[in-house]
């Protein structure tokens, strides 16, 4: 059994299609979408369609969430998504709002979330410390408490527990439970501007999480970004940089 997921393109559709064609290589048996699909600015209605055709289980992730009503709190994310209401259709921003907080698969033995089972906001692996001396959205992650970890994980009685939300590709084992956090595929957090997904794969039994690094062409997503948005700056230095600072809330 072989599983793609991932999570986090932020209307990438650049990067999207740079890890679809990996994906498709690897033939995969099922396909997971952990959400935050269409928050960015680099072909997001590109994004979203190519994201609607895989035929993947999806979660939503907080950023499907910013489309409900009275989402959005920071100026640039309200300003992001009035931009994409421009962008895309009302029906299919419609569906993305709609999309489960969970899903299941393989009767039960693989769960998905976006960030953990009860939040999509929250972080299943680690926690944000806030560094403000080193400037606005600095910081670091920070373990959770394995104790605190194994009481979220053991009720779902899962062999696999999948996870975004962080950009930041990590895994662990709770008990008998494998748990993934895949990497993004647009917007990194490590310095490394390259697209990630993981491969999940089965063998006699034993479950094993790979994570995959994608090169994709940076710099026509920014010119797309700068020719198409007024956030063609700001999308410059999210994926220039491989550090993802300043989108907000």
């Amino acid at each position: 059994m072989r599983v793609a997921v991932l999570s986090d393109i932020h209307g990438n559709a650049f990067a999207l299609e740079a890890v679809l064609a990996d994906i498709r290589a690897a033939s995969p048996d099922l396909i997971f979408n952990l959400g935050d699909q269409i928050e960015g600015s680099a072909d997001p209605a590109r994004a979203a369609a190519l994201q609607a055709e895989l035929g993947a289980i999806e979660v939503r992730g907080n950023n499907e969430e910013k489309l409900w009503p009275g989402g959005r709190r920071a100026k640039i994310s309200k300003e992001i998504g009035a931009w994409l209401a421009t962008q895309m259709d009302a029906a299919a921003l419609a569906r993305l709002a709609a999309l489960p907080l969970t899903a299941h698969a393989l009767d039960g033995r693989l769960f998905a979330c976006h960030g953990t089972p009860t939040s999509a906001w929250d972080m299943l692996l680690w926690h944000w410390e806030d560094e403000p001396e080193r400037g606005p959205g600095a910081g670091y992650y920070r373990a959770r408490d394995p104790r605190e970890l194994r009481a979220i994980v053991e009720p779902l009685n899962a062999e696999v527990v999948l996870c975004g939300h962080t950009h930041r590709p990590g895994t662990t084992r709770v008990g008998d439970t494998l748990v993934v956090n895949t990497g993004s595929v647009s917007d990194q957090v490590d310095g490394d501007p390259r697209a990630r997904w993981t491969l999940l794969e089965e063998r006699g039994g034993h479950w094993a999480a790979d994570f995959r690094t994608v090169d994709f062409d940076i710099e026509a997503a920014v010119r797309w970004s700068q020719t198409h948005s007024p956030f063609g700056e700001f999308e410059a230095m999210l994926l220039r940089s491989g550090e993802m600072v300043g989108r907000g809330g």
